[in-house]
């Protein structure tokens, strides 16, 4: 049985004639003295493994032009994916996950501590990651998981497992509560050493991944859909004036959170604890998440955005009064 080294070597040949020397399966599997469906598997495995990267470029749609004016706008790194409006919402967060997987894998170097958030969006990037091989690289879980009908382990560990494994990480869980009953149930948890010790290393994160909760959204954000929060804590997050969450972690349409009682109990980092790590990669599929991702923008929380194209439209159209003109310039557009 060959070795997982030449394996790769091979997978890496196999790729290199096929995309860069544009040769056949049939003729890199006679130059291999190998089957062709050798040759497809190897192929399959150089893209899976990260060794491939593909890129295309198209001039002629708007996603530049969007990028542009939202990068102008909330001074992050923005990623549209183009998404055809025939897809429904589950086949768009596929492509915009498929999309924010190949952005993150470059993005994650030897040594780093990785912050995951967990949800339907991030599960979803989970399933895309491409292997690359780091050395103590650490995988911590950002928010609890629990609540009165579940621990939450089995679905935030899945999460973060495939993260470890895409990089050989160490994975940190963080089995506690979504949120908590009361407050000083939480600030006395928070004392506890076992618990202090998850804490002290997202506080060394070097990169936080999250998606961007809401209620209104097409596919349900698991926080509003999974037994996490009964009929009063939505009415009081409504009365607040809430318009999403990352990490369990509340914030209005202005990014202020202040005076947001459910806060007080929530497991997840602080809007300023966030703030401070240096790459925050925001992961958004699904325009009706548009009012939560305004907050989180003008909360300051993400550096990077990777998002679908009709999103960043109804971004860019709510943003159409801005003092930037080229929000102006493309809310004009036909067909914007």
């Amino acid at each position: 049985m060959p070795s997982r080294r030449t394996k790769q070597s091979d997978a890496l040949r196999a790729a290199q004639m096929y995309y860069l020397q544009d040769q056949t399966m049939d003729a890199i599997a006679r130059e291999l003295r190998t089957s062709r469906s050798t040759v497809s598997r190897l192929i399959s495995t150089a893209r899976e493994s990260g060794l491939v990267q593909i890129q295309i470029k198209t001039p002629a749609d708007r996603a530049p032009e969007l990028e542009r004016a939202i990068r102008n706008r909330y001074q992050v790194e923005v990623h549209v994916v183009p998404v055809a409006d025939t897809l429904d919402e589950v086949e768009a967060l596929d492509r915009v996950s498929m999309q924010a997987a190949r952005t993150i894998t470059p993005l994650v170097d030897s040594n780093a501590v990785i912050g995951v958030a967990w949800g339907s969006t991030l599960s979803a990037v989970s399933r895309h990651l491409t292997r690359k091989t780091t050395h103590g690289t650490t995988i911590v879980q950002l928010n609890g998981a629990g609540n009165t009908q579940t621990t939450g382990i089995t679905y935030a560990s899945e999460i973060v497992r495939r993260f470890g494994n895409a990089y050989g990480a160490k994975v940190e869980q963080f089995p506690v509560p979504a949120f908590f009953d009361h407050a000083e149930t939480k600030r006395m948890m928070w004392e506890e050493r076992s618990v202090r010790r998850i804490l002290d290393l997202q506080e060394r994160m070097t990169i936080a991944i999250f998606g961007v909760g809401s209620m209104d959204a097409d596919i349900p954000s698991h926080v509003y859909s999974g037994g996490y929060l009964d009929s009063t804590d939505l009415d009081a997050l409504e009365a607040s004036g809430v318009a999403g969450d990352v990490a369990t972690v509340f914030f209005r349409n202005d990014g202020t959170d202040a005076g947001i009682v459910l806060n007080d109990r929530s497991s997840g980092p602080s809007l300023e604890s966030l703030r401070k790590v240096k790459r925050r990669i925001c992961v958004v599929s699904g325009a009706k998440k548009i009012k939560g991702l305004r907050g989180a923008l003008a909360a300051g929380l993400a550096t990077d955005l990777i998002l679908d194209e009709s999103t960043a439209r109804e971004l860019v159209e709510a943003e159409s009064h801005s003092s930037d003109p080229i929000f102006g310039f493309l809310s004009s557009l036909d067909g914007l």
